[in-house]
Order: structure tokens, then sequence, then C-alpha cells
């Protein structure tokens, strides 16, 4: 007979659950006092000269089983945190703190209820959807030089891919404000975000001075779903490729994610072809 897992404090109640969350959000704010983290302030809507990523993501989803409502209200969070986020300059040595720049979200800030992951499970929570912006903006830095200095990945299969399977298409978690999506400038020049909506589309992009002399491209290998104990997972290994900006030609090829990750949606809609015994 297998043994029964122990719970820990947090789970026995919610409120030892409320309790334990405050506690890691006043370690956070003890250990950002005591760091000596440059973090970025400066915003100037004002477009830095050269393009160094543009990503476009589509918002909302419509699919059997998903909550509208949800979806809806993913995207007046994502705008709302969208425009603390939007024109800010990180100059040489300034890091990005998802949190220290967005702030608490709240219902009296307008955050409304979206889909979150808690304990392995979808749930509705106030600001759910803002990982797709942190995600987003996660794609972006991983298309340039910066350096990623805290990264929580999530399931990258939280439901049913839409048309040609995208590497790294989901999988930056963030929580006010110990789990949080941080990077440093680590360049000679100032580099800026510039985050909007139109209609459905969330548009980021990510500007520096003068152009860098690397590009990069996310690639993904050995795509598939694995039947496990507790159910599918989807595995992979995610890299990112750097090549010379002005001749194209490589110059490494990084592993950024080896992934395996529990499939969240239902398994019916996983396609047979790719599932491996």
């Amino acid at each position: 007979m297998s043994k029964k897992k122990r719970k820990l404090f947090c789970e026995m109640n919610p409120v030892f659950y409320a309790i334990a969350v405050q506690k890691e959000i006043l370690r956070r704010h003890i250990r950002n006092l005591a760091s000596h983290e440059h973090f970025a302030e400066t915003v100037d809507p004002t477009p830095l000269p050269n393009l160094v990523w543009e990503q476009k993501v589509h918002m909302i989803r419509r699919a059997p089983g998903v909550n509208l409502q949800h979806q809806l209200n993913k995207a007046v969070n994502i705008r709302l945190a969208g425009s603390k986020i939007n024109g800010l300059i990180l100059r040489p040595g300034e890091t990005f703190s998802f949190w220290h720049t967005v702030g608490k979200i709240t219902r009296h800030r307008g955050y409304k209820d979206g889909r979150v992951i808690a304990h392995g499970r979808l749930v509705a929570d106030i600001g759910g959807g803002l990982c797709n912006l942190s995600h987003t903006l996660h794609l972006l830095v991983l298309h340039s030089p910066l350096t990623v200095t805290e990264f929580h990945a999530h399931s990258d299969a939280l439901a049913p891919d839409e048309g040609p399977r995208v590497p790294f298409s989901a999988g930056t978690s963030i929580c006010y404000n110990y789990v949080d999506f941080r990077f440093r400038n680590t360049t000679d020049q100032k580099v800026q975000l510039l985050v909007h909506c139109e209609g459905e589309e969330l548009i980021a992009q990510l500007r520096s001075e003068c152009p860098f002399p690397w590009r990069y491209e996310i690639v993904e290998e050995d795509h598939h779903f694995a039947k496990e104990e507790d159910g599918y997972y989807r595995v992979s290994r995610i890299y990112r490729n750097v090549l010379d900006a002005a001749t194209g030609e490589p110059v490494g090829k990084e592993l950024i994610r080896d992934n395996h990750s529990k499939v969240m949606f239902d398994e019916s809609l996983i396609p047979r072809e790719l599932i491996r015994a």
C-alpha cells in the first residue's frame, strides 16, 4: 500500500495558505530592500530607434470548455499591467522586475478574475492571465542579449495547440510579489519596452539605441507527448540559436528549457500521432 503524501501547512486550510502567502510577500519585500538591484523606473514613450524584437499575441481564446468571460477579463488585466510597462527604459546595469513595475493587483485598481494555476489546477482568481504578459516579455528577452535573472516555468500544455506548434508558446509563472520575472540590461546601451493592445491583440516590442551584433531564434526538438502514471506530459527540448546578425552564420546554441509539462487540457485532444509509448 502506498504511503499517503503528507500535506504542507499551507494546504491544510485556506487561512493557513493566506498566511503562508503573506509571509512570502514580506520576505520578498525584505530581500528587495536588502539587495543592491537597481530597478528600472524611467518611462519615456518615445520609441528608441532600433527594433530588436516584436511579439504579437492573441489574447482571447474561444474554444469548447474555455470560459469566455475569463478570457475577456484576462485582456483587461493585460491592458492594465501593460500600461505600467509601456515606455520603460532600462539603462545599462538596471533590472526589470515585473512586480516592481506593475505593482500589486487589486480589484480596486480594476483587475478582474481570470484563469490561474493553483496547486496544479486551473482556477479563477484576481489578475488571471498576466502570465501571458510576462511570458511575452520573456520572449522579447530571449531574442536579445539581455540576461534573465529570475524565471519560473509553468506548464507548457495548458490548452491544445492552435495551428502549427509554436515553441515555448507558454510558460512564465508570476505571483505577487515573490514569484517574479526579472531580467538585467547587461549591454552597453539603453533598451526600452513598449507594450500596447489593439483589439484582442497584445503587441510588445523591445527596442534599443543601436542594433546588436547577434540575432536569435527559438527552436524545438523531439516534441511529443508521453503517458505517465499521473497523466500525459508534453516533452521536448527548446533551444536558442545565436546567429551573426550580418552573415546569418550560427554562433552558438543554448538549451533554454528541458520541457516536461503536465497536460492540463482534455487528453482526448492530444494528437494521436504525437503520443509515444
